[in-house]
C-alpha cells in the first residue's frame, strides 16, 4: 500500500470517527420533553400577550386546527387582556402527554389578578402542540 493510499483510509476513518461522535453528541443534549414542552408552552403565551393571534393558533396540535379555524379562534380572544403568563411547571406522566402549569395575569378592576391555569399539550410526530379542550 502505498502512502498516498494510507492517508486516504485514515482520512476516511477519520471522519467516520467524527460522524460517530457527532451523532452520539447530539443524543445526549436532546432535551427532555418538559424542556421542550415548557420553551414551546411560553413561547405561545408569549404571543397572546402580544397580541399574535397567530403564531399562538399555529402551535394548537393538527386535530384541534381541524376542528377549530384561526378565524373562530381569533374571535374569541381579547387583544390586550393578558398582561403576563408564565409556565410554572411542566409534568409529563406519559410520552407523549404533558400537563403544563401556567399563572395567568391580567387587570380586573384596576387591579393585577393572577389566576392559576392547566393546559394539555401532546407530541405528535416530532413536535409538541397543544391540545384545546
Amino acid at each position: 500500500m502505498n502512502e498516498s493510499r494510507i492517508w486516504q483510509v485514515a482520512r476516511r476513518f477519520f471522519a467516520g470517527i467524527a460522524v460517530v461522535l457527532t451523532a452520539s453528541c447530539a443524543s445526549v443534549t436532546a432535551q427532555a420533553p418538559e424542556a421542550v414542552v415548557k420553551e414551546r408552552a411560553q413561547a405561545r403565551w408569549n404571543a397572546l400577550v402580544q397580541g399574535d393571534v397567530k403564531t399562538a393558533y399555529d402551535m394548537f396540535s393538527p386535530g384541534t386546527r381541524a376542528t377549530l379555524s384561526l378565524a373562530d379562534f381569533a374571535g374569541g380572544i381579547r387583544i390586550g387582556f393578558w398582561k403576563a403568563v408564565t409556565v410554572d411547571k411542566v409534568e409529563c406522566n406519559a410520552p407523549d402527554r404533558c400537563e403544563v402549569f401556567t399563572t395567568i395575569e391580567y387587570d380586573h378592576g384596576g387591579m393585577r389578578i393572577k389566576t392559576p391555569n392547566r393546559e394539555t399539550w401532546i407530541r405528535e410526530g416530532s413536535n409538541w402542540w397543544q391540545v384545546r379542550r
